[in-house]
């Protein structure tokens, strides 16, 4: 996909979450230097600190905490005069575990983070946005918001739900100036896996479920250091999908990344389900994928 030329030449603000590593932060970087005024966000405070000294406008904001929403908003709300071209939701984390593992705390912390903060988040950005008649709201999703793999169920309904809010939200806002798009990354080099195995150590107890054969497999590919899946694509592959969506005219409701994101997206319309699950549960290694 070639990079349509830059119309951020007037600085125009986009605010980042999830800025700590991986996709936030090669896209803040990368759109800084495309000429944004880039607010990049992490939960952390010296993730805050770490992204201020790279040079970045950065501030605390954790998405499961509607306060820490309200406040990080209300200072991009000062620094820019009430001006706001972009949101891009990013900030996330993956939850494993059998679904008949997940309690309904650990389903909820899931959801706060990943579908109930952005949705907050974006519905303050629609504000300033609407007021201009312009603005870009983009939503990084995942293979797995349309396709499901075992021992990923609080993910995979995060991401079900949000591809469904978004879809809504685009037909609610035709004709405003706003557009809406989800990217739709598969396998991305990022601190994901890390992040996921100290939420699994949190919430899972592997040793009285009927599923530890599995969990074990699971647990070493948390743990295994590089590239864990075959196709696995550099965070740029995302920013080049987001620099389309910020700046095209016409920018897509949908931009898969990498290639398991455009196989699954063809299967799922050509194979009946029953054929779609066994590909599924052999791709995840019943979990050790």
């Amino acid at each position: 996909m070639p990079l349509p030329s830059s119309n951020a030449e007037d600085g125009a603000s986009v605010l980042i979450t999830g800025c700590s590593s991986g996709i936030g932060l090669c896209c803040a970087l990368g759109l800084q230097q495309r000429g944004y005024r880039v607010f990049a966000s992490a939960r952390r405070a010296e993730d805050v600190e770490r992204l201020r000294q790279l040079g970045l406008e950065a501030l605390q904001l954790d998405l499961a905490s509607s306060q820490s929403i309200q406040q990080a908003f209300a200072q991009v709300m000062a620094a820019t005069h009430g001006q706001l071209y972009a949101l891009f939701n990013n900030g996330a984390y993956g939850q494993p575990g059998a679904v008949e593992d997940l309690s309904r705390d650990t389903l909820r912390q899931q959801l706060e983070t990943n579908l109930l903060g952005w949705h907050e988040l974006s519905c303050l950005a629609l504000g300033p946005m609407l007021a201009a008649g312009r603005g870009r709201l983009v939503h990084n999703s995942s293979v797995l918001g349309f396709v499901a793999m075992p021992y990923r169920g609080a993910y995979n309904c995060s991401k079900y739900a949000l591809e469904g809010l978004t879809d809504t939200l685009r037909l609610e806002l035709r004709g405003t100036g706003v557009h809406v798009s989800l990217i739709q990354p598969g396998p991305i080099l990022s601190r994901f896996r890390e992040n996921a195995y100290r939420s699994f150590q949190r919430n899972i107890d592997p040793a009285h479920s009927r599923h530890r054969e599995q969990y074990a497999a699971m647990e070493r590919r948390l743990t295994l250091q590089g590239p864990a899946a075959p196709f696995t694509l550099p965070p740029e592959a995302v920013l080049k999908r987001l620099i389309h969506a910020l700046e095209s005219p016409r920018p897509k409701a949908r931009y898969p990344v990498t290639f398991p994101t455009y196989l699954f997206a063809l299967l799922k319309r050509l194979l009946p389900t029953a054929l779609l699950d066994r590909l599924l549960i052999k791709a995840s290694g019943d979990g050790a994928r």
